[in-house]
């Protein structure tokens, strides 16, 4: 695990609605055929991670993050340190990969069923 003072700030922004158990199984079915476009390794959590992260959430919506073996963080942990730190929701985790979404303000290219 981290310690306390390693952590980065995270930001204030928060998801402003849950997501239904069928906007996520809609969302897993979408992310099913994508690859991780953000690895987590030896350095762990920290803000380029976040920043990257954040990133591929702008450009992507839906994004694939791998927790490699080496990392000092569990697999279990790592989706929601994630969303919370990006703004995001953690859609699920499967193995060591986890799935995160966040809207789009402007342009959403994700359609959720009601």
């Amino acid at each position: 695990m981290m310690e306390a003072e390693s952590e980065p700030k995270r930001p204030e922004r928060r998801p402003r609605a849950e997501l239904s158990s069928r906007q996520r199984k809609h969302l897993k079915g979408l992310a099913h055929h994508l690859d991780p476009l953000v690895r987590v390794g030896q350095e762990g959590l920290d803000e380029r991670i976040a920043g990257a992260l954040s990133e591929a959430l702008e450009r992507h919506e839906l994004v694939k993050v791998k927790v490699l073996e080496g990392a000092p963080i569990g697999r279990a942990e790592a989706g929601p340190w994630l969303a919370e730190a990006c703004g995001a929701h953690h859609i699920g985790t499967i193995g060591r990969i986890a799935i995160l979404y966040r809207r789009h303000p402007e342009k959403p290219q994700i359609t959720l069923p009601r």
